[in-house]
């Protein structure tokens, strides 16, 4: 007898302590902190930063943190990103400002023409430092309930198509594809822009709908295989082009675990210093076969220099838009102007 309950006293407690453990488990597991991030295109030198650092937040979670890559625009499509995730339909995705007109005005800075440094690491430490701005993280949080991330610097823009562009006299009807910002640069020179996103691209230049399309060189051009239905390639031009980041939900963030949020600064160099090495890469791999199969028109340095010349006023206009509208235009515009000098040295 007292045996058997002994037996049934162990049977319980171990029962008691299973379903203990197992709702412990479960409770983990509800717990685990998923961000489900909304990415266009597949896998290419742009997104070896956010693959980098998917890596190393997963590691610093230990279990209680994912996050899910979902390319091609597999979450929603990507001109609804900042909608998406200001109400968490997913929480984190990419942003490129030029997509979006006047919804990230502060950060449209960076896609003024020739402001940015073309050399990549340089252009990397002002993007950093721009993203800690008070302006900018209160445009992201407030308005957008979000806040930054991930780096996502690109090189300077050049153009591949079907209309050769060697002067600004050639860019005169040409429809050509560039940011808002940097539209106003050429379109001084009659240019027509033309906004088409980089999915969107392939089709729009083997349809005539563009006849030039601006793109980071060169990795953008081979990721989207524009060089299939283009005749030419520009070299020397080194517009800027978008200002690029990558944003999570001020919600998401707050329930991510500590060890995560700690692990971000070191996680977000080497996504940088990854995607410096992606871009050289793909240099490498693409440059020879354009070389190979285009008409590579090299851009003379005065032509660069004269689309350059009015670009001051571009800025200035810019800025004084932005105070008009009580926004810190001239301050931000100043600012990144000083970051430029101080990393260019």
């Amino acid at each position: 007898m007292a045996k058997s309950i002994l037996k049934s006293t162990a049977t319980v407690a171990t029962a008691a302590f299973v379903a203990l453990s197992f709702g412990a488990i479960s409770t983990a597991q509800a717990e685990k902190s998923v961000w489900n991030f909304n990415m266009w295109g597949g896998k290419r030198a742009f997104t070896a930063g956010l693959e980098s650092i998917k890596v190393d937040l997963e590691k610093a979670g230990g279990g209680d943190f994912e996050l899910s890559i979902n390319y091609g625009d597999a979450l929603g499509p990507r001109r609804q990103n900042p909608e998406n995730i200001r109400v968490g339909a997913f929480e984190a995705g990419q942003i490129c400002v030029g997509y979006y007109p006047n919804k990230f005005p502060l950060l449209s800075v960076m896609e003024l023409p020739f402001l940015a440094p073309r050399n990549l690491a340089q252009r990397a430490k002002v993007e950093m430092e721009v993203h800690k701005h008070p302006a900018i993280v209160a445009e992201l949080s407030k308005r957008w309930n979000m806040r930054f991330f991930g780096p996502a610097f690109l090189p300077a823009y050049e153009f591949m198509g079907n209309k050769r562009i060697e002067t600004t006299a050639d860019m005169k009807g040409v429809k050509m594809r560039i940011s808002g910002l940097n539209a106003k640069a050429l379109q001084v020179f009659g240019a027509v822009p033309t906004m088409v996103t980089a999915p969107d691209g392939y089709n729009a230049l083997d349809r005539g709908t563009i006849d030039s399309f601006g793109f980071p060189y060169s990795y953008a051009f081979g990721a989207y295989k524009l060089y299939e239905v283009s005749k030419y390639v520009t070299e020397g031009l080194g517009m800027s082009g978008f200002m690029c980041l990558q944003t999570v939900n001020n919600d998401a963030w707050n329930a991510t675990p500590d060890a995560v949020k700690k692990a971000m600064p070191a996680a977000q160099q080497n996504a940088i210093n990854n995607m410096i090495t992606a871009y050289t890469e793909a240099d490498k791999k693409w440059i020879p076969l354009f070389h190979k199969r285009l008409e590579v028109v090299k851009v003379d340095p005065s032509v660069r220099a004269e689309l350059a010349s009015g670009a001051g006023k571009i800025w200035a206009e810019w800025a004084a838009e932005q105070d008009g509208k009580g926004r810190p235009g001239t301050e931000m515009l100043n600012f990144v102007k000083s970051l430029v000098a101080k990393h260019s040295k």
